[in-house]
Order: C-alpha cells, then sequence, then structure tokens
C-alpha cells in the first residue's frame, strides 16, 4: 500500500535551532537502536516510521552496529527510504555513526580514518544513500589521535557523504579538543550526542556549557533510561520488557530497589503533572534550551505517540525541579 505523507505534519512538532547552525531539528527524533532490526516485525518497523514523520518528526538516528544483527537498521530503514519515502528525502535529517566494533579484524572498530571511512561506505551501500546528513564519530578512541578521527569527519563531509559532522560521548575536555580541530580544518562540528536523563546527569558538569559555548547542538539519548524512567517496572519485571528480553543492553539486575525507589517517587511528580512518567522524564530534558533534541525508541505508534504527548507540557515550577534533584541526587547513580 503506497505511502503518503500526512499534510499537517508540520503544525504539531517543534523545531529547534541546531548550536549556532543554520539546522532545526524536530523536538524529538527517533531512535533505530531498538525493534528495527533483523529480529523485529518489518511490518512494526515500517508503522513506527510512518507515525513519527506524520508526526512532524523529521529526524532518524542510526549507527552501523544497530541491529541485530548489526547493519540490520540500516538495511531496514535502507527499504524504507527506497520505498515510502523516497519522495522525502529532502525533508529527512538521516544520521549514521562508527566507533564501536563492527566487523573482525583491526580496521573494524575504534576512530581510525581507515575505519570511519570505510564504515560511512557501507553503511550508505545499506541505506542505498549518496549521503548521510549527519555523520558521527560514535566514541572517543584512546588509541587513536584525535587529529585522526576529526580529519576522516573533515573528509567525509568535503567528500559530499555527510552535510555535517558530529560527536558523540566525548567528555567536555575531548569535545573542545574535537571542535578546535574540526574548525581549523574547516568543518565546524554541529552537534554533540551524550547520554542523558533524570538518572543520568553527568552532562551537567561542564558538558553542556561547553556545547553552550562552542555553538554546538545537543541530541540527548536514552532519555528514559531503556524503559527504566517509564510506568513498565513500577510494579516489577514484565515478562515482555526489554529488561527480560536475552538480547539487549538492558539487563534486569539493572531493575533494582534503590533506583525503583527513585522512579516511583518520579513517578508520583508526573501523575501529578498530569503526565506519564516518560513524558516527564522528556519535557525535563527538553527544558533546557541547550537540549536541540531528544532521541526516542519505541516499539509501538501507541508508545511513540505518548512519548510525543510530552511536549503539551514542558514548563516545570521551581518546586518541581527542586524535588526532581532531590530524588536523583544530581544525578548520582
Amino acid at each position: 500500500m503506497h505511502y503518503t505523507a500526512a499534510a499537517n505534519r508540520y503544525t504539531s512538532m517543534s523545531y529547534r535551532r541546531c548550536g549556532r547552525s543554520g539546522i532545526r531539528l524536530p523536538a524529538i527524533s527517533l531512535g533505530l537502536w531498538h525493534n528495527f532490526g533483523g529480529v523485529d516485525t518489518p511490518e512494526n518497523g515500517k508503522k513506527l516510521i510512518h507515525a513519527a514523520f506524520d508526526a512532524g518528526i523529521t529526524h532518524f538516528d542510526l549507527a552501523n552496529n544497530y541491529g541485530p544483527p548489526p547493519g540490520a537498521a540500516e538495511e531496514f530503514f535502507g527499504k524504507m527510504l527506497a520505498s515510502d519515502l523516497k519522495a522525502y528525502r529532502d525533508e529527512l535529517i538521516i544520521s549514521t555513526k562508527a566507533g564501536y566494533e563492527m566487523w573482525p579484524g583491526p580496521y573494524g572498530d575504534g576512530g581510525s580514518r581507515k575505519y570511519l571511512i570505510s564504515s560511512l561506505d557501507q553503511s550508505l551501500r545499506r541505506m542505498g544513500l549518496d549521503y548521510v546528513d549527519i555523520f558521527y564519530s560514535h566514541r572517543p578512541d584512546p588509541d587513536t589521535p584525535p587529529e585522526e578521527t576529526m580529519m576522516a569527519l573533515d573528509q567525509i563531509v568535503r567528500q559530499g557523504k555527510a552535510l555535517y559532522a558530529g560527536i558523540s560521548s566525548y567528555s567536555p575536555e575531548q569535545t573542545s579538543k574535537a571542535a578546535e580541530i574540526l574548525r581549523q580544518l574547516g568543518t565546524p562540528c554541529l552537534v554533540h550526542q551524550p547520554k542523558y536523563s533524570m538518572l543520568d546527569r553527568w552532562v551537567e558538569n561542564g558538558l553542556l556549557d561547553t556545547l553552550a559555548t562552542l555553538g554546538m547542538g545537543c541530541v540527548a539519548f536514552s532519555p528514559l533510561e531503556q524503559g527504566i524512567l517509564t510506568d513498565k517496572y513500577l510494579h516489577g519485571l514484565p515478562a515482555n520488557s526489554r529488561a527480560a528480553k536475552p538480547s539487549g543492553f538492558l539487563k534486569a539486575e539493572q531493575i533494582e530497589p534503590g533506583i525503583m525507589e527513585k522512579v516511583n517517587r518520579l513517578n508520583e511528580i508526573a501523575v501529578s503533572r498530569g503526565q506519564s512518567l516518560a513524558q516527564m522524564a522528556i519535557a525535563w530534558l527538553l527544558k533546557d534550551q541547550r537540549v536541540t533534541s531528544v532521541i526516542v525508541g519505541a516499539s509501538s505508534v501507541e508508545q511513540l505517540k505518548n512519548n510525543l504527548g510530552s511536549l503539551e507540557n514542558t514548563l516545570f515550577s521551581d518546586e518541581e525541579l527542586q524535588h526532581i534533584d532531590e530524588i536523583t541526587a544530581k544525578g548520582e547513580k
């Protein structure tokens, strides 16, 4: 069945300037880290992407190793681009990354020029694209000089394989160094993608200020701590939950009493605000204008729409913010 995007898709989404660039990103982006691999149902993935774009989500975030198996999410998204989204390519911001292990041997991991450029070439083939909009160094590599990694990003942008360069999970000091190298090369660093949530607030210890000073955007991932900051685990471990699955990054032992005591207290605040816990967790990130976009994952259209409901109330009282700070102990896990 032919897909036609909703005519009103840009009416309800808000878009934020990405640092000091000309790019605006949707306040909520869709990540394909989970639920778009070879072990997942393609029809469900199609429905999610349709629902996202119909709601004004223009930014779709991938990485070379998203699956499972690695590469599967890009292959799936490539099929979507070849059919349903082909007419809308110029309305999309598509990002991908390289930095973690992707193939055997010494050249399939890390931050070398060899790996980053080879990986992006593979990603472009999987997605059937001439270019991605943002290409990230997925993590700093202690064994590769930052100059080599940034020179690879500069080359990729100059070759037209990516329109913008980004970095992910770099410390404030590493971020400043990377941005300075790229500035000297003539390719600005557009954006940083850090892990950030009410339970993991490390970016507040210098990174957000660094990004503001450098004029870089901030795109937060894992805003719900892979489901911990939802109502899913308030009463135990559901059999069909992510933590109960044998594959994936969230493990059952992470659903421990100390964390869940905090989550239940946060849920009380969300209820008083008329929001689900997930909605409040996303809104809490978006209260800070230095946060350009929040990447959400979703396993169903219903879940995605619930997350989008966070945009209806992103204002917090001083009392609510103080209470959240007390519960989360300023991000100490």
